[in-house]
């Protein structure tokens, strides 16, 4: 798999479930965006996906 479809894919899995996440977006709201985000990177298992897609680009 190239980088091109590399991103293509990371794209898509971002595009379909974390744009409109409700876990995300209440996350924020209560205790605030660095939450939200160590909870997308550590806990969330579209996280755990996008992590792994991305390793094919190192």
């Amino acid at each position: 798999m190239n980088k091109k479809q590399t991103l293509q894919e990371l794209s898509e899995i971002i595009d379909t479930y974390c744009s409109n996440c409700l876990l995300k977006k209440h996350f924020r709201e209560e205790f605030g965006k660095t939450y939200a985000h160590t909870f997308c990177i550590k806990s969330c298992t579209v996280g755990d996906k996008i992590k792994s897609v991305g390793k094919k680009l190192i």
